[in-house]
Order: structure tokens, then C-alpha cells, then sequence
């Protein structure tokens, strides 16, 4: 159940995949302090639906607004199962894409800090999967992440990666947690 009245609001998100040194790679934001949503979190490229836009159309969108992407260059394969995000009142909706090759990246100003181009070779090694305990609504929970070195991948972001690893056989060991 959503805490706020009426229906959430629909937006989508880019999961871009492209040839890296390493194997393929994929593009993470690091999202401006100052932005009223979700600031200094890691989040792929996204946003809300415009008027009569398609899923599919948000997400290349948002994906040139936010990082430059190149529409043109980019092969949507299809979704991700969508995500209700109640603590802002949407449901996102994961659009899996590729490029042929390394797109031409630059950040937003003013709502995209800094742009994380993360091999997923590197994201597949177990420690990278780790947890620690939070509070969320004045109850203890167990919060996974992703530990991406000064960076951590959490909460819908981390949720939609997981399923798209998962897709590829992923089969995580539990988390190692910060707690020592």
C-alpha cells in the first residue's frame, strides 16, 4: 500500500549495457545532493512518463537528458518486472537496452553528480554483495547493497540490478555483513 493519496505515478529507468575492456558494462548515476528525490543515491538513468510517452520512450529520454545517451545508437531488448517505490510515489519500470559500442556520456548539470560506468564482471564478484542494519519506519531491517568501493548501490536500484543478474544465472551467496 502506497502512504500518499492516489495512484503512483509511473516512471522508467535504462538498464544500458555496452561492450567495456573488461566485457560489458553498464551506466549508473550518482544523483545531484540538491535534488529534492533521492539525492547522492546511485540510480540508472530515469525518471517519470511524460504525457502519452511510452515506457520504453521515458527511459531513452531520461537516459539523453541525464548522461547523453544517444537514442539512435541504443537496441531496447525489453522490461524488467516493474517496482513500486513507495517512499516517492512511483512505480518504476526497468527497460533493458544495448549499444554497440561505448556511448558518449556527460552529465547533466545539476542533477547528475557524477557518472559510474560499472563492468559487470565486477558486479558479479561476491564481495561486492553486502549488508547492514538500518531503521526504517522505527523497525530494524536488513538492508542489502551492492558495495561499488566509495559508492553504494541500495534500494530499487540494487533491486532491479539483482533481477537483471538473476536473468543471467547469478545465484548470490548471502551478503557479508558490516556489522563485525
Amino acid at each position: 500500500m502506497f502512504p500518499w493519496n492516489g495512484p503512483p505515478k509511473d516512471a522508467s529507468a535504462l538498464l544500458l549495457l555496452y561492450p567495456g575492456p573488461e566485457g560489458p558494462r553498464f551506466v549508473l548515476t550518482v544523483r545531484s545532493e540538491g535534488l529534492p528525490r533521492h539525492g547522492g543515491q546511485i540510480s540508472l538513468p530515469g525518471g517519470a512518463l511524460d504525457p502519452g510517452e511510452t515506457i520504453e520512450e521515458a527511459a531513452l529520454r531520461e537516459a539523453h537528458e541525464e548522461v547523453g545517451v544517444d537514442r539512435a545508437e541504443v537496441r531496447v531488448l525489453g522490461r524488467l518486472s516493474p517496482l513500486d517505490i513507495p517512499v516517492s510515489g512511483f512505480t518504476l519500470y526497468p527497460v533493458i537496452a544495448v549499444a554497440d559500442r561505448r556511448p558518449t556520456l556527460r552529465a547533466a548539470d545539476g542533477e547528475v553528480e557524477r557518472i559510474l560506468e560499472v563492468p559487470l564482471r565486477e558486479i558479479l564478484a561476491p564481495a561486492r554483495l553486502r549488508h547492514r542494519r538500518g531503521m526504517r519506519d522505527g523497525i530494524e531491517v536488513d538492508v542489502p547493497y551492492f558495495d561499488l568501493g566509495p559508492d553504494q548501490l541500495w534500494g530499487a536500484t540494487a533491486m532491479v540490478l539483482s533481477e537483471f543478474l538473476w536473468l543471467l544465472g547469478w545465484q548470490p551467496s548471502a551478503p557479508e555483513s558490516d556489522e563485525r
